[in-house]
């Protein structure tokens, strides 16, 4: 996973329903920054999950139109969406979660049988300027018809929070992984954080991919191929567009982009994928280095990230 010629503390563990990495630049601190990445990861579920019933964003979700009053850290995770939902012109959406229902993703992505989802009639996002938010009595109030689903941005939000506490905690470099979501804190290791970029970040290296060295910020990954699953005879994923309820018409494989927070880097690399064919110009115009995989194949790069690979030296 990195290079063995540089002394990492590394461990890994499941986590939201995908890989939780963490690495560090001192070994001795691997253990108190995996409690504080372990405490983030159990405080952003209980917020944010889709999945518990017990979570703020369920009980918003049920709230069924009444106004409700929510924590600080929804509070912030809902202002981080509302703010993405805005830098992307409305292509990552926070209330799209009856769109993912409609769409069979209805239970956590492990639960679902690709093969046994029925066709459904797509559902539109009733619209983020839709939502009533009162930041300052972090008071809530949804349309009656509308659902929340923070999936594109707490997940980022979470490896933003658990790396720049766990630096601050530890004193040391420390890169979050979670499924993708990548965000850094405090000194990386002299060449710089070592990672590989693919497809699936749970499949073994083959030793081909693409390598950049991460020296600061955050990199995000968004793909269509392993979150997917088959429904009426189509096959369809997470990404979803917004005035459609539906996924877009196939272009983009996969999307990496790098930006100053993994939050950013994650609205970007999934309003790419929503774009299509604009999404090049998008990115070049807000100066984001990127790298996008077309469903062939073929590769498309962007504002500085790097035509060919830098040597292989283990990935994180």
């Amino acid at each position: 996973m990195t290079d063995a010629a540089v002394d990492l503390g590394q461990v890994a563990f499941r986590a939201l329903g995908t890989t939780a990495e963490l690495l560090v630049t001192q070994p001795a601190a691997l253990a108190i920054c995996r409690r504080v990445l372990e405490e983030e990861l159990a405080a952003i579920d209980l917020a944010c999950s889709r999945f518990r019933t017990d979570s703020e964003l369920s009980l918003a979700n049920a709230a069924h139109g009444r106004p409700v009053t929510v924590s600080p850290l929804f509070a912030q995770a809902l202002d981080v969406a509302l703010h993405a939902a805005q830098a992307s012109d409305g292509l990552v959406d926070p209330t799209i979660g009856p769109a993912l229902r409609a769409l069979g993703y209805d239970r956590t992505f492990a639960s679902i049988r690709p093969e046994q989802v029925a066709s459904t009639v797509p559902v539109p996002a009733a619209g983020w300027r839709s939502i009533r938010w009162n930041p300052l009595q972090r008071r809530l109030q949804l349309p009656p018809w509308a659902g929340l689903d923070l999936g594109a941005t707490a997940k980022a939000l979470a490896a933003d929070r658990a790396a720049a506490r766990a630096a601050r905690t530890a004193g040391c470099g420390v890169l979050v992984n979670l499924g993708g979501d990548l965000s850094t804190a405090g000194p990386a290791p002299g060449d710089g954080w070592q990672v590989a970029i693919a497809d699936d970040h749970a499949a073994a290296p083959t030793g081909t991919e693409p390598v950049v060295a991460l020296r600061g910020g955050a990199l995000a990954t968004s793909g269509t191929t392993v979150r997917a699953w088959r429904l009426g005879g189509r096959v369809v994923h997470h990404i979803v567009e917004p005035s459609t309820g539906d996924t877009p018409a196939p272009v983009w494989r996969t999307v990496s982009v790098t930006a100053a927070t993994c939050v950013d880097a994650n609205t970007a690399s999934t309003a790419a994928v929503l774009l299509g064919e604009a999404a090049p110009a998008w990115l070049r115009e807000r100066a984001l280095p990127a790298r996008l995989v077309r469903t062939d194949g073929g590769v498309v790069t962007t504002c500085g990230w790097p035509e060919e690979p830098l040597p292989q030296g283990g990935a994180a």
